[in-house]
């Protein structure tokens, strides 16, 4: 799979226009624009600004010196960008904030991402752990001889599972997610 790199120019409302770009550039962008030749570039516009990509960063920088030639060759009021690279794997440009992974969007929900499901011997046993955990910061829902236990990353569910012997599964609304019929299963998937 190719990369994907481009250069992001935003005109001022009133500082010109870059029409001519490609058709009929000033001496500095023709003599730059000679080694991009052979190359293929794309140029899009969303208002005021407009978008060069190209298929490598060095293709990149020489489309970025050949438009900077002719921003200054118009006069023209403008910002260039460095050159920016889409991250494949995030589905973003590198100069955009990473999106909030599905934990973080939970937690700004309200619903904790990840829980320990503790099976207690007692009720007595069940509310003894939920008062410790309860006084450990931890938000615990007790169901009879059950707890089940908000924790914020899967880390802190594993370690939490291993030391009060639960189980870790995905929380919040991902629990309807996956047994959206069946509100029982929880606790071992009553009725299916």
């Amino acid at each position: 799979m190719a990369d994907d790199w481009r250069i992001r120019i935003e005109l001022e409302p009133d500082g010109g226009t870059l029409e001519r770009l490609g058709f009929e550039l000033g001496a500095e962008a023709r003599e730059l624009a000679r080694e991009l030749e052979q190359h293929r570039l794309v140029v899009s516009r969303d208002g005021n600004d407009l978008f060069v990509y190209a298929g490598s960063y060095p293709e990149a920088l020489s489309a970025l010196a050949v438009v900077e030639a002719e921003l200054r060759e118009q006069d023209a009021k403008a910002t260039t960008s460095r050159v920016e690279h889409w991250l494949e794997d995030e589905e973003r440009w590198d100069v955009e904030p990473a999106a909030e992974s599905w934990e973080e969007e939970q937690l700004a929900e309200g619903y904790a991402p990840w829980e320990v499901r503790v099976r207690c011997a007692s009720r007595g046993d069940a509310h003894a752990l939920a008062d410790r955990l309860e006084q450990e910061g931890y938000s615990v829902t007790r169901r009879f001889h059950y707890l089940i236990v908000g924790v914020s990353s899967e880390e802190d569910a594993k370690a939490l599972a291993d030391r009060v012997h639960g189980e870790v599964e995905p929380g919040g609304e991902l629990v309807w997610e996956t047994t959206p019929d069946n509100p029982f299963a929880v606790f071992g998937g009553l009725g299916g």
